[in-house]
């Protein structure tokens, strides 16, 4: 192959990698310009990340600061249920679910007199709205004004060492993770939390304890935590099952695609010099366009398909411009091998962005296998003879007619 069909073929692979950085560029632009839209839809209609806090007793006290005394309930039984309810918008899928909130904290008082106790329960966000509220103290349902920013705050009389429960119910929205957080509380003591969810990919958010107790039930696991008596005790948090959202991965693919062409227009050179099958620059110029449509076609799918379905077809679409044009070029036999290589180095390739972190692991395989098989291919293949020149060779000259003979001349 001639040194100025190779500048050409580097050239086509510049303007096409150009045209990708343009497209990613695109859909980074189109995906930040609505993300902050889709962002505070998302939080108007289900809410922020929701924290229960632990509900606060206090009583009077003159040596106190403040003049009161705080206090734990002296048992906490709370139970919570999660199901996770994913939407979407546009490119972005978020991790939101319907929380069920119900608890029941029995409050004492601890003083050798009749003590006026206050519980002051807060609720998770201040902007959420909270379905089936009801707040109990002991058989009296609670009428005393209430607030999501705020929380509802209710008192009761007990007698020295008596106690009475309280109850409070609600349901709510959230999104990302949810969380019961112990805020000051340096001690807890006969404390019980039981978490119920309709998924089976679990995780606990940084800074969270890890349940004492966990059992898979019929579409999730039941998870228990339960601290008779704990010093700083750690937070419980769970978060949703992670989402594949189609944005980024659709901006990740883009911006990769030239390592893929690279390594298949590496392979479909070198083999075909070895093969003696010598492609026109304009040849690659319509392998380039087959892999830039599978990433244009992958684009704009993902909005109105599914993110796996979208990959399949532009996947497809793609694999049958570039195989079948090598085909009609070179025929069945050279295709089999070109489709392969476009399938391992576009499909496969791309493929790996739906997991986080095995960019880099790919790159780095695809390359040493790429050169593992060129290799082996090459490895009794004649380079002197392929890159040196052939020589020009002069037509030979046009025969010339023999002479006529000479006329005699008139006796």
């Amino acid at each position: 192959m001639k040194l100025a069909r190779l500048i050409l073929i580097a050239l086509i692979f510049v303007c096409t990698s150009l045209g990708w950085a343009i497209l990613g560029g695109a859909l980074q632009s189109r995906t930040s310009g609505r993300g902050g839209e889709f962002e505070s839809s998302i939080a108007d209609g289900w809410g922020p990340p929701m924290q229960q806090p632990h509900p606060v007793v206090s009583y009077a006290s003159p040596t106190s600061p403040n003049g009161r005394k705080q206090i734990q309930p002296a048992a906490s039984d709370v139970q919570v249920r999660l199901e996770y309810e994913p939407k979407s918008r546009g490119l972005f899928r978020y991790r939101t679910y319907r929380a069920q909130f119900r608890a029941e904290y029995r409050i004492e008082n601890p003083t050798p007199i009749t003590q006026t106790m206050t519980v002051a329960f807060g609720f998770p966000a201040g902007n959420n709205s909270y379905e089936s509220f009801t707040f109990m103290v002991g058989d009296r349902v609670s009428n005393n004004a209430a607030s999501a920013a705020k929380g509802i705050v209710e008192a009761v009389t007990l007698a020295p060492g008596a106690s009475v429960p309280v109850k409070v119910a609600y349901t709510t929205r959230g999104v990302d993770r949810w969380q019961y957080a112990f805020g000051e509380a340096s001690r807890v003591r006969n404390f019980s939390l039981t978490l119920f969810t309709d998924f089976t990919e679990i995780d606990f958010p940084a800074g969270t304890g890890s349940p004492t107790q966990r059992e898979r039930a019929e579409r999730g696991w039941r998870l228990d935590w339960k601290y008779p008596d704990v010093i700083n005790a750690r937070d419980i948090g769970m978060s949703m099952p992670s989402l594949l959202n189609p944005a980024p991965v659709a901006q990740r693919i883009t911006f990769f695609a030239p390592v893929s062409l690279l390594f298949f227009f590496a392979v479909l050179v070198l083999v075909g010099m070895v093969r003696g099958i010598n492609y026109h620059p304009m040849h690659y110029f319509f392998f380039a366009a087959g892999f830039f449509a599978f990433q244009l076609l992958f684009a704009y799918l993902v909005d109105l398909v599914p993110l796996h379905l979208a990959f399949v077809l532009a996947s497809i679409v793609s694999l049958v411009l570039v195989g079948g044009y090598i085909q009609a070029l070179s025929g069945w036999a050279f295709a089999r091998f070109a489709i392969l290589a476009q399938f391992a180095y576009l499909v496969l390739f791309s493929y790996t962005f739906f997991f986080e972190g095995l960019t880099g692991l790919t790159i780095t395989i695809g390359a040493i296998a790429t050169l593992a098989l060129l290799m082996r291919l090459t490895v009794k293949t004649d380079w002197e003879k392929i890159f040196t020149p052939s020589p020009r060779t002069h037509p030979p000259e046009p025969l010339q007619p023999p002479p006529l003979p000479a006329e005699s001349p008139l006796i």
